[in-house]
Parts: structure tokens; sequence; C-alpha cells
């Protein structure tokens, strides 16, 4: 699984560098993230932007990274493709995530995973 990791104006900014998130990565997305989010504090915003592809095991990681974060820090998701947006309107979860059509201008990055 490959993911880079970024301070963005005091977010941190996980970017998934797959075409899928499905079955097949989800455990390893999950495991992934659980790493990058070792440092407590910041808000953070997932940027799927490459992601072509999701399915019920995927939206599942999603929903689980936002539970791992706990009340105290928020999950954003950014740069929906249109089939990822797709899943997230049938099921009703752009309704419980905040969506951004794109990050502003990147900071320095960190690349991770």
């Amino acid at each position: 699984m490959n993911i880079s990791t970024q301070d963005l104006n005091g977010a941190l900014v996980i970017t998934l560098e797959e075409q899928r998130l499905d079955a097949a990565v989800a455990l390893s997305f999950k495991e992934a993230v659980r790493e990058a989010l070792a440092e407590p504090g910041a808000p953070v915003i997932l940027d799927m932007s490459r992601v072509d592809f999701l399915d019920s095991s995927g939206l599942g990681a999603v929903v689980a990274v936002m539970k791992l974060l706990g009340g105290d820090r928020r999950l954003e998701l950014s740069g929906l493709t249109p089939n990822v947006a797709k899943v997230f309107r049938l099921t009703r979860m752009d309704t419980v995530f905040t969506l951004h059509d794109r990050l502003p201008e990147r900071g320095a990055s960190q690349a991770t995973g």
C-alpha cells in the first residue's frame, strides 16, 4: 500500500497512491494510515484523487479510519473521482464526511508506505 503524507496549513494530508481501494488492499490501507496517524492532534484530509475504484470494503476502511481518529480529530476527504463520489452518494456517506473537490496548494511532502 502506497501512501504519502504532508502537512498542509496545520492539517495532515494523506494521499492514497493507489487506483483501487477494495477488499484486496483495505487491510493494508488501514495499517498504513494507522502508522501515519502516530502523531496526534492535526485534522486529517484523505486525498483520494488517484482512486478510481472503491468497493464496500474500501468504504468500510475509510469509515474505520474515521473511527480510529475518535471524536477529537476530524477526517475530511478530498479529490473524489466520479466513480468514488458515486459510491459515497449512493451510501449517503457524503453526509457523514466533509468533502473537498481538491486540495489547496500543497506544502512540503513526506513519502511513507
